[in-house]
C-alpha cells in the first residue's frame, strides 16, 4: 500500500478497501460508491481483518450494478474519499465476454481523407487523442463504442503528423504511445502517422522452402557487435544498414557481413531489434545493451537507425536487412522477448487496461518469474490477440523467418501452438522455438509453453540445456567440465542428446531440439574452458572448441551457434555483459584471425551438414532406425548415421589417448582435424582430442 486509504475492483460485485491504522485507526463502519453522474451504489461490509503491514482490510459487497468505465469514488464513514481502481475485475470470465473485441483494426488506420483512431481500453473514464498538425497542438475526445473501444476520425491528411493518446483510468490521467503502431519517435516519445503507401520497402524473395527445422543452421548475432569494432571497413557501424554493408574492404578483410555470408549458416538470428528502453536512442553510444528490456512490442529500436527520429527509414532500413540477407540466401529469425516489459508503470497498454495484461493473483501480487519484476498474462484474449497479430504484421511487414522466444516457459502452450499455426499459414517453414525453461511464475504449470509440455506443441523447439550441460559442461559451476572439454564418462547421456533426446523419449521430434553449448547469456564456451581446462595449450583449447562445435554441428535436431563460437570468443571472463559496453561485446576480428583454425574448421563442418542428409533426421522413427552408437573403452564415441544411400560414421576423441578403429568397409574420410589418415580409409586413427568423420559407399 502507498495510500492511507486504497480501494480494487476485484470482482463485478465485491471491493476490497484497504486503510491505513494511521489513518482514523483504520476503522470505518459503513462505506459507499459514487459514480461521475452522481449515483450512488451502497456497500455492505463482509469481511474486517488487520494486515501485518498496518492496513486494515475490507471486503465489501455491491448492492448495485457496476457499469465498466464509470469512475466510482468511495466514501467512509468520516467522509474521506478514494478512487475505486479497476483490478482483478478484468481477469474475470464475465469481463473477458463483455469486452471480446475481434476485430483487427485497433491503431491509427491511415487515409489521405482521413485517419481514424482505436483504442481498446473498458476500464477508461475518457480518451483523447493529442497531435501537432502545421505547428498547433489538438486534443480530440474519442467516443466510447461497444466492447470497450474508444474511437475517433479526423478528417485530415495526417501523414507524417505526430501523435499519443491520453487516457483516464482510475482516477488519473496517463499520456501513452499507441501500441498497435509500427511508427514511433526516438525513445518512444510519440507515435507517428505514417502512409504505408510511401514505404520503400524492397520486393520479397522467396527461399526455396526447408523440408524440417532439422536443415536449419541457426547463428545468433547481435546488430550492434557484428560491426562495432572500428577499422572493419563498415561507414555505418551497430547500425541496421551497417549490418549488410559490404565493400572492398569488407570483401578483403572478411568482415561484417562479408563474414557471415562466408560461414555458410542457413539462419541469423537477431538479438532483439524491437524498441528496447535501456539505450537512449539519440545518443546511441553512451549506453550498451543486448535489448531485452521491451518497449514498444511492433516499433523498431531507433538506435540502430541512421536517424531515429524518421519513423520510416528504421522501417525500411530493417527490410532492406532481410532483403540483403535474404538475396545471400540467409533466412532471419528474431529475438522476441514476450515475457516481461522495462517498466510496467509506463508500458501503453497497461495504461489503458491496467493489471490486464499482467499476471497477478487475487492479493494483487504479480508474478515474477521473469525476474524483472513483472510477467506477462499471455492467457486473456486480448493479451494473445495482440501478441498474435503483432507476430502476422511482423512477417508481413518484414519477411522475416523465425522467431526465438525469450523465457518462453512463462508464456502458455495455447499462444504458441497459435503462434506456431499462424506464422506457418504465412511460411509454411516458419521457425518457432524458444527457452522453454520451467519458470516459477503464475502460469499453472501443466499450461507453460515449457520443455516438461513439449509433446502439447507439435512445431514448437525447445534450447536444450541438456545438449549444453552433457557437451560443454556445467553452466553454473565453471570447474565443472563436459564430454568435449574431457569427462568422458558423460558416455551414457552424450548419446542420447547426438540422438536429439529422442531415443529416450524426453523429445517426441528432433525439429523440436535445439542443440547448443554457447549463446548470448553466460560465459562463453572459451572462457568456460580456460576454467574447466585450466593448465591446457591455447592449441589444445582450440580442439576442444572444435570437438564441441562439431558436436552441435552433427548432432541430430537443429544446430545453434552464438556468433564467434567459431573462433573462441571471450567475454574477457564474464559471465552476463548486457550492459557492458561495446568492448566486451564486439565481434573481434583481430581474434577470428588469430583463431582461424577453429573458424575453418567450422566451416567444412557445416558445410557437411549441409550436404549429408543423415545428420538431419527429421522423426523419431528416422532417428531409431538410422542411428547407431558404438565405443572405444566407453571413451571415443562412435556415433553412425544413415538416411537412404547417406551412410556416415562420425568418431568423437576428447581424450589425450590416440585410439583406432576398424571399419567393415573402406570408407571416404570427410573431416578429419587430427590430420591422421588418408582421403581413404578401413583403419580410422582418431588423434588425441579429435575428431573424425567418414562416409561409406563412396569409394572406388
Amino acid at each position: 500500500m502507498k495510500e492511507p486509504y486504497e480501494a480494487y475492483l476485484d470482482d463485478y460485485n465485491c471491493l476490497d478497501v484497504y486503510m491505513s491504522k494511521n489513518f482514523f485507526g483504520g476503522k470505518s463502519r459503513i462505506f459507499h460508491m459514487k459514480d461521475t453522474k452522481d449515483r450512488i451504489i451502497p456497500l455492505t461490509i463482509q469481511s474486517q481483518s488487520d494486515l501485518y503491514n498496518g492496513y486494515t482490510h475490507y471486503s465489501l459487497s455491491l448492492n448495485g450494478n457496476l457499469e465498466i468505465g464509470q469512475e466510482y469514488t468511495v466514501y467512509d464513514e468520516h467522509c474521506k474519499t478514494c478512487v475505486a481502481k479497476y483490478s482483478h475485475i478484468v481477469k474475470t470470465e464475465r469481463f473477458a465476454k463483455e469486452y471480446m473485441y475481434e476485430k483487427e483494426d485497433l491503431g491509427a488506420t491511415y487515409t489521405p481523407e482521413k485517419t481514424t483512431f482505436k483504442v481498446w481500453a473498458p476500464t477508461a473514464l475518457a480518451v483523447h487523442v493529442g497531435y501537432v498538425l502545421n505547428g498547433k497542438k489538438i486534443v480530440e475526445s474519442m467516443v466510447r463504442q461497444d466492447k470497450g473501444v474508444f474511437s475517433l476520425t479526423v478528417n485530415k491528411d495526417l501523414n507524417g503528423v505526430h501523435y499519443s493518446y491520453l487516457v483516464r483510468v482510475n482516477g488519473e490521467y496517463k499520456g501513452v504511445t499507441d501500441p498497435y503502431t509500427c511508427f514511433s519517435g526516438p525513445n518512444g516519445q510519440y507515435s507517428v502517422i505514417v502512409d504505408p503507401k510511401s514505404l520503400k520497402l524492397p520486393k520479397k524473395i522467396k527461399l526455396k522452402p526447408m523440408d524440417s527445422e532439422c536443415d536449419a543452421i541457426i547463428y545468433e548475432a547481435s546488430i550492434r557487435d557484428m560491426t562495432s569494432q572500428t577499422g572493419i571497413g563498415v561507414s555505418h557501424p551497430k547500425k541496421f544498414v551497417g549490418f549488410t554493408e559490404e565493400n572492398e574492404i569488407t570483401k578483403a578483410h572478411n568482415t561484417g557481413f562479408s563474414y557471415l555470408k562466408s560461414l555458410g549458416v542457413t539462419h541469423v538470428q537477431l538479438m532483439p531489434v524491437f524498441d528496447f528502453g535501456s539505450v537512449d536512442e539519440v545518443y546511441p553510444n553512451i549506453f550498451y545493451n543486448w535489448g531485452y528490456d521491451p518497449v514498444q512490442y511492433r516499433c523498431l529500436e531507433g538506435a540502430y537507425s541512421l536517424d531515429p527520429k524518421n519513423a520510416k527509414l528504421r522501417i525500411e532500413e530493417f527490410a532492406n536487412l532481410v532483403h540483403d540477407c535474404h538475396k545471400a540466401g540467409i533466412r532471419v529469425n528474431l529475438d522476441l522477448v514476450f515475457n516481461h516489459v522495462y517498466v510496467k508503470e509506463n508500458f501503453a497498454l497497461e495504461n489503458m487496461v491496467p493489471d490486464y495484461y499482467f499476471l497477478m493473483n487475487r492479493e494483487g501480487e504479480f508474478s515474477n518469474g521473469s525476474f524483472c519484476g513483472n510477467d506477462i498474462d499471455t492467457q486473456p484474449y486480448m493479451a494473445r490477440k495482440y501478441f498474435l497479430e503483432t507476430c502476422k504484421k511482423i512477417i508481413e511487414l518484414f519477411d522475416v523467418d523465425g522467431f526465438r522466444f525469450d523465457l518462453m516457459g512463462i508464456l502458455d502452450y495455447n499462444l504458441m501452438n497459435e503462434i506456431s499455426e499462424e506464422c506457418k499459414k504465412l511460411k509454411p517453414d516458419f521457425m518457432i522455438y524458444g527457452e522453454g525453461w520451467n519458470m516459477p511464475s503464475f502460469v499453472a504449470e501443466e499450461i507453460r509453453a515449457s520443455q516438461l509440455n513439449q509433446a502439447k506443441m507439435p512445431h514448437v523447439g525447445h534450447f536444450s540445456d541438456r545438449f549444453r550441460e552433457v557437451v560443454r559442461g556445467s553452466n553454473d559451476e565453471l570447474s565443472r567440465k563436459g564430454f568435449a572439454s574431457g569427462q568422458a564418462d558423460l558416455f551414457y547421456q552424450v548419446k542420447c542428446v547426438m540422438a536429439a533426446s529422442c531415443m529416450d523419449h524426453v523429445f517426441d521430434s528432433p525439429a523440436k531440439v535445439i542443440n547448443y553449448v554457447e549463446c548470448h547469456d553466460n560465459h562463453t564456451l572459451w572462457d568456460k574452458n580456460r576454467v574447466c581446462c585450466h593448465g591446457e595449450s591455447r592449441d589444445l583449447r582450440e580442439k576442444r572448441q572444435i570437438m564441441a562445435n562439431a558436436m552441435v554441428l552433427l548432432a541430430q535436431g537443429v544446430p545453434f551457434i552464438h556468433c564467434g563460437q567459431e573462433f573462441g570468443r571471450t567475454k574477457q571472463g564474464l559471465g552476463n555483459t548486457y550492459n557492458r559496453s561495446d568492448n566486451y561485446n564486439r565481434v573481434d576480428y583481430q581474434r577470428r584471425d588469430h583463431h582461424i583454425e577453429i573458424v575453418e574448421r567450422t566451416k567444412e563442418l557445416i558445410q557437411l551438414r549441409k550436404e549429408h542428409p543423415c545428420f538431419r533426421l527429421s522423426t523419431v522413427e528416422d532417428i531409431e532406425k538410422g542411428v547407431q552408437f558404438d565405443s572405444i573403452y566407453d571413451q571415443v564415441l562412435v556415433y553412425s548415421c544413415q538416411k537412404g544411400d547417406d551412410h556416415c560414421v562420425a568418431f568423437f576423441n576428447p581424450t589425450n589417448i590416440p585410439y583406432d578403429y576398424h571399419l567393415d568397409q573402406e570408407a571416404r574420410v570427410l573431416f578429419d582435424d587430427g590430420n591422421s589418415n588418408a582421403l581413404e580409409a578401413q583403419d580410422i586413427h582418431i588423434a588425441s582430442f579429435s575428431v573424425v568423420v567418414c562416409q561409406f559407399g563412396l569409394t572406388a
